[in-house]
């Protein structure tokens, strides 16, 4: 009568070990689904502090120097924007002029900017769209105060370095290079970053210093409330095509 009571009893340990088992299993597998939900959780930030809008310093060829130039926008989206400083003329007699007097100048596309074959150099930046909501304002800013042209002070190196200068990056600071040499040593002084600063959890670049400030650089610094142009930072310029 004893063996069948040991029996009942070994069944009903087995069955509770069995069940105490599948308990702690169901308790196991929602939390290795929370650990996965709270990496990949983790793991968005980080992909969503990379930037999708971006500007693009470009130089093509032209009559003489080059011209210098942005593309900013959306990636992936067809539509540009363009801005540049470059005489308001297509006329040869006031980019001549505008080497010993400013002339009037526009600040959009010219001829030539959006053709690939006439592009010899390209840094393309990207930053988030808080950054790009400030720097795209701060472009139509400087487009808006920029009504002069001047090949030896305020010109469309100058013009694209302001922008650089704004963003963080550093920047070269020889007036008298060509466009296309501009926007390379820009590329080659910043590594390469395909990132604007603060974009992807790096830190602000730091500009090297740079003399005073001279009058002829004021419009830039107008536009970059509260920081400053110098006019040192003014490259050679080039015409319209």
């Amino acid at each position: 009568m004893q063996k069948p009571r040991m029996n009942t009893r070994s069944r009903a340990i087995v069955a509770g070990l069995y069940a105490l088992a599948i308990s702690a299993g169901l308790q196991i597998q929602p939390a290795s689904a929370q650990d996965s939900s709270a990496a990949a959780t983790a793991a968005k930030p980080q992909t969503a502090s990379k930037g999708v809008y971006y500007v693009d310093f470009r130089a093509r060829t032209a009559a003489s120097y080059g011209h210098a130039f942005v593309w900013y926008g959306r990636s992936g989206q067809k539509q540009i924007e363009v801005a540049g400083l470059h005489p308001a003329s297509d006329s040869v007699v006031p980019y001549i002029l505008g080497h010993v007097v400013p002339v009037l100048a526009e600040t959009g596309k010219s001829y030539g900017d959006l053709d690939e074959e006439y592009l010899t150099a390209s840094y393309r930046v990207y930053m988030t769209e808080a950054q790009a909501q400030e720097v795209f304002a701060y472009i139509k800013r400087l487009q808006a105060i920029s009504p002069v042209w001047n090949g030896a002070t305020w010109n469309c190196v100058a013009f694209i370095q302001a922008i650089a200068i704004h963003m963080g990056l550093r920047v070269p600071f020889n007036h008298l290079l060509y466009p296309e040499d501009w926007v390379n040593q820009l590329r080659s002084l910043n590594g390469g970053r395909k990132y604007m600063p603060g974009a992807s959890g790096e830190p602000m670049a730091q500009a090297p210093a740079a003399p005073a400030q001279k009058p002829a650089a004021a419009a830039a610094a107008a536009a970059r409330k509260p920081a400053t142009v110098p006019a040192s930072q003014v490259v050679e310029a080039n015409p319209r095509t």
